[in-house]
């Protein structure tokens, strides 16, 4: 019987998860580097969906030592149950048992910023908060956002489809000249390009965001609607994989009306946006 992968691949979400990297993997505080390592993994916790990098004790420049102040509520009592986690749930919510630890390197103080969990799979390995370090490098290339999946797709495809978006009815943005890009896990988006959009309907936000795999991105959001915050985005600062994105803006679809060649898309997220 034939296996279709992607149901196949959600089945795995709720468990521990890992993937060896050969690359070898760098994080910098304060101008020093603190972790060098070359025997680091790709760790996904039960239900998030993009990894952490977790290295051997003795790749880390510093000392680790138990969390002395550990919060009154753990974070992982708010998140809801059901949520698959993303970047935006913090480093502190922990899905695995292990224990939380300090780490002190030069003249800086981690608190709760590594964590080695129980798994005998994992070798000891200590998984460290993306976000408490200045810069994380794949060999010389910078990290932004959260370490990259070697499972994640990101594919643009130009196209001479009609497509259009509204919000409540309002035409926001039009265009024959659609870019689509395949990103897994997420809805096919598309790009407008800037002259097919209606800027007299969108103000700007001051909302950004950095993916690793396309770039940092600037908001806008539809004037006079509380459902239309932050619902367009551009990547203002593109990365190379992604060049195709420049100059051009996207909306959620799935907050939006979507029609492609005059049909109206039903449109699902896994995430809430």
């Amino acid at each position: 019987m034939a296996l279709q992968i992607s149901p196949a691949f959600w089945k795995f979400i709720p468990q521990l998860r890992y993937e060896p990297t050969p690359r070898r993997i760098r994080a910098q505080l304060g101008g020093n580097t603190v972790v060098d390592s070359s025997d680091a993994l790709l760790v996904y916790e039960p239900r998030r969906v993009t990894p952490l990098y977790a290295v051997p004790a003795a790749d880390i420049a510093g000392v680790l030592t138990p969390a002395l102040n550990l919060p009154d509520k753990d974070p992982l009592a708010e998140v809801p149950p059901e949520a698959l986690m993303d970047p935006r749930y913090p480093f502190a919510a922990h899905t695995t048992p292990g224990e939380r630890l300090d780490l002190r390197t030069g003249l800086h103080d981690l608190p709760g910023a590594a964590f080695r969990p129980e798994d005998p799979d994992l070798n000891g390995r200590i998984l460290l908060d993306f976000d408490a370090f200045d810069t994380w490098l794949e060999e010389d290339q910078v990290i932004e956002g959260h370490p990259r999946d070697p499972f994640h797709r990101v594919d643009a495809r130009p196209s001479s489809r009609a497509v259009r978006v509204h919000l409540d009815g309002q035409l926001l943005a039009e265009t024959r000249e659609p870019l689509l890009v395949y990103e897994t896990m997420l809805p096919v988006r598309t790009y407008f390009p800037r002259d097919d959009v209606d800027w007299d309907a969108l103000g700007v936000s001051l909302t950004q965001s950095v993916c690793p795999y396309k770039g940092t991105a600037s908001y806008w959001s539809v004037r006079g609607k509380p459902e239309g915050t932050d619902l367009a985005w551009s990547y203002e600062k593109v990365l190379p994989d992604s060049a195709q994105l420049q100059d051009r803006v996207s909306f959620f679809d799935e907050r939006t009306e979507v029609y492609v060649d005059d049909i109206k898309q039903e449109i699902d997220s896994f995430f809430r946006f």
